[in-house]
């Protein structure tokens, strides 16, 4: 999501956040060396599932590729899960045959963990999008940024039920070096965009399709919303931008790790 979105959705999660961020800034002893207990606080106990899933570092840099290669478009969908337009997405892409790469705020994940079930249910994969949304994060301590990204790990993956996020995206694209060393030591590989749709903008459904076709040469991984407010143009524009990908020779895939 860009920078220049309206503070209102961020200002909601930041409150709603405030009680995770406060217990983290006085009992969290998560590091960027986690790696060793799995990202876990000292002696909390692994799930079974959690267990089995050892965490292999990836790349710091970030994604922006396809694994599908370069007739390759990677459908990513941030902010949820909400419990109005995440099945309506879920509904569509099914529809379409489509898998594509949820990016998750964490009390949306702790908040409906049955959508983030049924995300990992129909085949599409998890990406950490922070705690709180928080677009001025690249500013802030790493002691907080190490927070953000590491709780919101946990929250997903144990909404998910034991499936760890593949991906890390920074709220509005606000990464740095830091963060990105964490995510990847955590097996989340920095995934940015190449085609931003500005669907939070409302700009209209027609006009998101032009931004799609207009813009898709420059780069495989397109950038929508199913939370944040209102999102029946992102749907409108869904249905008719999915096809036409197909139609011009695209494959679906998603993001190189």
């Amino acid at each position: 999501m860009g920078k220049h979105k309206g503070r209102a959705w961020h200002s909601r999660l930041l409150a709603a956040a405030l009680g995770v961020t406060a217990l983290a800034a006085a009992t969290s002893v998560w590091t960027a060396q986690a790696d060793t207990n799995g990202g876990r606080p000292s002696g909390s106990v692994a799930s079974p599932d959690e267990r089995d899933r050892p965490v292999a570092k990836v790349a710091a840099d970030i994604a922006h590729a396809s694994d599908r290669g370069a007739r390759g478009v990677n459908i990513t969908i941030d902010d949820g899960p909400d419990p109005v337009w995440t099945p309506q997405v879920l509904r569509l892409l099914k529809d379409e045959g489509v898998k594509a790469t949820f990016c998750m705020v964490g009390t949306q994940a702790r908040a409906y963990p049955d959508l983030v079930k049924a995300v990992v249910a129909d085949g599409h994969r998890l990406c950490n999008h922070t705690v709180s949304h928080d677009t001025t994060m690249d500013t802030k301590s790493e002691a907080y940024q190490s927070q953000q990204i590491l709780d919101a790990e946990r929250m997903i993956t144990k909404a998910s039920g034991g499936v760890r996020s593949q991906y890390y995206r920074a709220p509005g694209g606000a990464f740095t070096p830091y963060s990105r060393q964490l995510a990847a030591s955590h097996g989340m590989r920095p995934l940015g965009w190449n085609v931003d749709t500005k669907d939070f903008e409302h700009p209209g459904a027609a006009t998101m399709v032009a931004t799609v076709k207009r813009e898709i040469s420059n780069g495989p991984t397109v950038l929508f919303h199913d939370a944040g407010g209102e999102r029946s143009q992102t749907l409108a524009a869904l249905r008719e931008v999915l096809p036409w990908l197909k139609e011009q020779g695209y494959a679906f895939g998603f993001p190189v790790r």
